[in-house]
């Protein structure tokens, strides 16, 4: 499939852009002059080799990390050079599954809900959105649990969780279902694809599954005549406009285009990813 699900006569804002961004780390170059951008409402899914600089990117992108040349700008800022307490208001609008769970020692509810008071929700609303997304991630009983009481799968979810409730308006998932069950990891992508079809939130998904980049590009999330969320597959009758491949190896961003374009390439590294 194309990746955009809505079509506009303008361009779209753009809420993260990367300009010639190089890092190193122990003198070995890891990423070398990459350049995208990820407009409003657009999904860029980022595969790749193993250990070549996929979750380093996400670190860039919220200001884990800074550069060692080159501009990153995150929702009209540039963070390329800005100390980490400069970021803490963009960080309100942002929502992040990295590697590491990194759960606060409050109740499973309380981390998940943590921030949505401090964005205005109100007490029920707030309630609402915990009980939603802890179904999303098959944690239902976990609601009063601490975190040393949660496995490590549930820990997971729980942090994935913590990270979607409220819809933020800019998303960053690294292997948000790795070690998660297929049941969940459906879940999780139906949830990805409602923040991205009908809150409109932008996002960045790290993933090695080719299954989870297949489903990703080729379904779009929409209310039926009911009013009932339903997932449906691409065909003729919609194009998808918004959600691209980028392929990073060798420190290079080597392919950033529509999915179909990516299976069909003949680009020797991108094959023998491929097979």
């Amino acid at each position: 499939m194309t990746a955009e699900h809505l079509q506009t006569s303008a361009p779209l804002p753009c809420v993260l852009e990367f300009r010639e961004v190089s890092i190193s780390f122990d003198d070995r170059p890891l990423l070398e002059h990459i350049s995208f951008t990820v407009p409003r409402g657009a999904m860029r899914i980022l595969v790749g080799p193993s250990n070549c600089g996929k979750s380093t990117i996400l670190k860039l992108a919220i200001g884990l990390l800074q550069p060692d040349s080159g501009q990153i700008f995150l929702l009209g800022e540039e963070i390329s050079a800005e100390p980490e307490e400069q970021l803490f208001s963009l960080r309100d609008h942002i929502g992040v599954v990295l590697q590491t769970d990194a759960l606060f020692s409050i109740s499973v509810a309380d981390n998940v809900a943590y921030r949505l008071p401090h964005l205005g929700w109100q007490e029920d609303e707030v309630e609402a959105e915990v009980r939603r997304v802890l179904n999303i991630v098959g944690l239902d009983d976990a609601y009063d649990l601490m975190p040393e009481a949660l496995s490590g799968g549930m820990s997971r979810r729980a942090a994935i969780a913590r990270a979607i409730a409220g819809s933020p308006e800019v998303m960053f998932y690294d292997s948000p279902c790795s070690g998660l069950d297929p049941i969940t990891s459906r879940r999780l992508l139906r949830e990805v694809l409602r923040q991205r079809d009908l809150e409109q939130v932008s996002s960045i998904y790290v993933t090695q599954n080719l299954d989870e980049v297949r489903y990703l590009c080729s379904h779009l999330y929409e209310v039926n005549a009911q009013g009932e969320g339903v997932v449906r597959a691409a065909n003729d009758a919609f194009c998808l406009t918004s959600t691209r491949v980028m392929m990073l190896t060798d420190g290079q961003l080597i392919f950033n285009d529509r999915d179909e374009l990516f299976w069909s390439s003949t680009d020797e590294r991108i094959r023998q990813f491929l097979d």
